[in-house]
């Protein structure tokens, strides 16, 4: 194709777009939901509030579920939670998230899983 047709067809198609959103411009229901959103945005900024703060304030079952959303939707289900181990008899540090840890199955097997699980120095998301 020429770089001439290619100039030609993006242009027509340049135009049918700019004939789409003058003909949208017109729509009073568009009118309506600029004025709406440009209405909220201000009234968030005039308390400081983000756009995750008003979903989860007007649905918070669904305001959570929404963070978790894009684990769950790649794999099947949510991330589980990073757990960070520290042995205070070696001072080794293991980070999983799950039990199926080789160096943390050794411990429990060893210590107990009680006795392990007391070994959390913190739990990160």
């Amino acid at each position: 194709m020429s770089l001439l047709s290619d100039y030609v067809k993006k242009e027509q198609l340049l135009k049918q777009l700019e004939e789409e959103l003058k003909r949208m411009e017109g729509d009073q229901r568009l009118k309506s939901e600029l004025e709406f959103k440009e209405k909220l945005e201000a009234l968030m900024a005039e308390y400081g509030k983000t756009t995750r703060d008003v979903m989860e304030l007007l649905s918070p079952a669904e305001g959570s579920q929404a963070s978790a959303a894009p684990a769950s939707s790649a794999g099947g289900r949510r991330k589980r939670k990073l757990k960070i181990y520290k042995n205070p008899k070696t001072g080794e540090v293991v980070e999983t998230r799950g039990g199926n840890h080789k160096t943390l199955k050794a411990w429990k097997d060893e210590h107990g899983g009680d006795t392990v699980e007391s070994w959390v120095v913190r739990t990160e998301d």
